[in-house]
């Protein structure tokens, strides 16, 4: 029997597409090549600090990446030096010295630790909640500085540029 031209175009067609069933690698490596240079780019300029619930970060526009330093948490309730409660906040603000006795002891500890690692940085992160009162705050940083940690850092939350609109 004869085959019409429709039965022999739909053939050809067909076994066009059994061909045609090869995985190009070539473009798959491309397209991961490109993926793992943005993975490693990416995650060198990063550096994390720890996320807590209970510290709600001020806001800012900063294009420096903090250094890697002695990190003071501030909360509501808590001064927490390197993940260790070091004293409450209300002890704090009730007395009556700007230095806080046992945050300078800690900190003189950590930078004898930091010592005896060979590294001679005076650097200091201070991650406070954006609602905790200025006179802590103040406190904070004449015990940072009598403890001689002269580069203090406060850890913000960096948001985008706003747009200028002209006007």
């Amino acid at each position: 029997m004869k085959m019409s031209r429709r039965a022999k175009r739909m053939r050809r067609n067909h076994s066009r597409t059994k061909r045609g069933h090869r995985l190009n690698l070539v473009a798959l490596v491309d397209i991961f090549t490109v993926l793992v240079f943005f993975l490693v780019i990416s995650s060198s300029e990063v550096e994390v600090l720890p996320n807590t619930k209970v510290v709600k970060l001020p806001e800012s526009i900063t294009e420096t990446a903090p250094r890697n330093n002695v990190l003071v948490m501030v909360n509501d309730q808590d001064i927490i030096v390197q993940g260790t409660k070091i004293a409450s906040v209300q002890e704090v603000m009730d007395a009556k010295t700007d230095v806080i006795a046992s945050l300078k002891l800690r900190l003189d500890e950590e930078r004898g630790i930091h010592q005896q690692d060979g590294s001679s940085e005076s650097d200091i992160t201070i991650m406070g909640d954006k609602a905790i009162p200025y006179r802590l705050l103040k406190k904070i940083m004449v015990t940072c500085t009598k403890s001689n940690y002269s580069n203090i850092s406060l850890a913000v939350v960096q948001r985008s540029r706003a747009p200028v609109s002209g006007g």
